[in-house]
């Protein structure tokens, strides 16, 4: 089944949540046929908790920490957000890595507690401007992935992948559909070579300056199993769009 995810990141007090999510429920009622997912800033998940409980929309986190409790201050375990629903937490995400400095081996651990935990992570791999220019994508995002499977390589059947080519993020410069097309492909055959049993079950989605209006040309692509939202996630009109444009 098709993933479409909204990561606010920064955005959308508590109150704003509720009235997203009043809004956005309606626009969706009914779909089936793909799975929907809000991930909400941590203030806002309990009261986006409490509105889709019994809901078909998915809830998800942007960040955990690996350790299941402790003198951590600041972070959020993976027991706090399984408590309050969450199915999904998004894993290196490119503003983690970049801004925040998240090495490789600090997202292997948390994709291994995620794994523990029973909550399905979402890894997100991509290149800078300077990498592609180079003509290293391709190797970038195999050390990506190689590193963030390291140790858990039975077990890709329980994480779905994000390209997220960090050029095009809030750029308004997407990649084209074609270029995300052969980044898929490229790391769907990197799967296959990691895990052949399980290969076939790890979605890859695409992140970066999505649209309603590129949406379904993203989706037309062969490889391409969903969409990780941002900016364009903010609204529910536009999110709603994205997810009724295939």
């Amino acid at each position: 089944m098709k993933l479409i995810s909204a990561n606010w990141k920064m955005n959308l007090t508590p109150s704003q949540t509720k009235e997203y999510i009043q809004r956005f429920l309606p626009l969706v009622e009914g779909i089936e046929d793909r799975e929907i997912l809000l991930c909400p800033p941590f203030t806002s998940l309990c009261v986006a908790s409490e509105m889709l409980k019994d809901k078909k929309v998915r809830l998800g986190a942007q960040n955990c920490h690996f350790e299941p409790k402790g003198a951590f201050t600041g972070e959020i375990s993976l027991d706090m957000l399984k408590e309050l629903g969450v199915s999904y937490v998004i894993v290196g995400h490119s503003e983690r890595r970049w801004v925040f400095g998240e090495s490789d081996e600090l997202i292997n651990k948390k994709l291994t507690a995620c794994l523990k935990a029973g909550i399905r992570p979402i890894l997100c791999v991509g290149e800078r401007i300077e990498e592609r220019e180079a003509g290293l994508t391709f190797k970038v995002i195999e050390t990506q992935i190689r590193l963030a499977l390291s140790g858990i390589e039975a077990y890709t059947d329980s994480i779905d992948i994000a390209y997220e080519p960090v050029w095009a993020i809030g750029t308004g410069n997407p990649a084209t559909p074609e270029d995300a097309q052969l980044v898929h492909a490229f790391i769907k055959d990197l799967l296959y070579s990691i895990n052949p049993q399980h290969a076939g079950k790890t979605r890859v989605l695409y992140g970066g300056s999505v649209n309603p209006n590129n949406a379904p040309d993203f989706m037309k692509m062969k490889d391409v199993d969903g969409l990780l939202v941002g900016g364009a996630s903010l609204d529910p009109e536009s999110f709603a769009q994205i997810v009724k444009s295939f």
